[in-house]
C-alpha cells in the first residue's frame, strides 16, 4: 500500500533532503509541501494525505497550532512532529495538539522512515532519543492543575496573536492575516497578556519564544 506523505518545514533544504530519503522507498509518495503553518493547514485539507511531517518552528503559524487544526479538520491524517527541541514542554503540548509522533531532526535520517511506517499502521513514534519515562511522567504531572502551561489558559485565536506579535507583525498585518479588524487584534493581544501577567511586548516576545510558538532565527 503506498503512503503518502506531506512535508511542512521552512527550510527548502530540509524538504529537499526529507524528499529525497522519502521518496527513496517505493511504498512512500510525497504528494505536496509547505514552508508555513496557515500554508500547511490549506493544502492538507485539500490534499488529506496519509502522514505530515511537521516542523514546530515556522512563520505565521507554529507547527503545534497547525498540528491543532489539522487533527481538528483532518482527524485521519497523521502528523509527525520534527523538531530541534527536545524538552517536556515541546512534546507534550504537540501530543496535546493531536500529534501521533515526534522525531528529533538531529536523527531524522535515520529514524523518519522508521516513524512514517509506525504512524502509518496506527501507532505513536517517539525518537530514540527521547525517554519514554521521561515522557510518561511529564504526561501524569500534567493532569495536575499546578503542572498546566500558561498556554493553555489561552484561546487559539489568542495564541495566533501571540506568535504574529512575537514575529513583529503590526495590527494592521495581523488583521489582514486572521481577517478580523486592528481593534479586534489589539482586544485579543490585551485580554492575552492580561492572562499571562504581562505588561510589555518585550517579555511577550521572550515569552513565545520560550514557550516555542517562535524562534530566535
Amino acid at each position: 500500500m503506498n503512503i503518502t506523505v506531506f512535508l511542512a518545514d521552512d527550510h527548502a533544504i530540509v524538504r529537499n533532503g526529507l524528499q529525497l530519503i522519502l521518496q527513496a522507498e517505493t511504498d512512500i509518495t510525497v504528494v505536496g509541501e509547505a514552508s508555513d503553518g496557515h500554508e500547511a493547514v490549506r493544502a492538507v485539507t485539500k490534499v488529506c494525505p496519509d502522514i505530515v511531517i511537521m516542523d514546530i518552528a515556522m512563520p505565521g503559524l507554529n507547527g503545534i497550532e497547525a498540528t491543532r487544526k489539522i487533527h481538528a479538520t483532518c482527524p485521519s491524517v497523521k502528523v509527525l512532529i520534527l523538531s530541534i527541541h527536545a524538552t517536556a514542554e515541546h512534546i507534550f503540548r504537540s501530543l496535546q495538539a493531536g500529534a501521533q509522533g515526534y522525531l528529533l531532526k538531529e536523527s531524522a535520517g535515520s529514524e523518519v522512515i522508521r516513524a512514517v511506517r509506525t504512524l502509518h499502521i496506527g501507532r505513536r513514534y517517539l525518537s530514540e532519543k527521547i525517554s519514554e519515562t521521561v515522557i510518561n511522567d511529564y504526561l501524569r504531572q500534567r493532569d495536575l492543575e499546578t503542572a498546566k502551561s500558561p498556554l493553555e489558559s489561552l484561546s487559539e485565536r489568542e495564541r495566533e496573536i501571540l506568535q504574529l506579535t512575537a514575529e513583529g507583525k503590526t495590527s494592521a498585518e495581523m488583521a489582514h492575516i486572521l481577517f478580523i479588524s486592528p481593534k479586534t487584534v489589539e482586544t485579543y493581544r490585551s485580554r492575552m497578556m492580561h492572562k499571562l501577567g504581562i505588561e510589555d511586548l518585550s517579555s511577550l516576545i521572550k515569552f513565545a519564544i520560550q514557550y516555542g510558538l517562535t524562534s530566535l532565527e
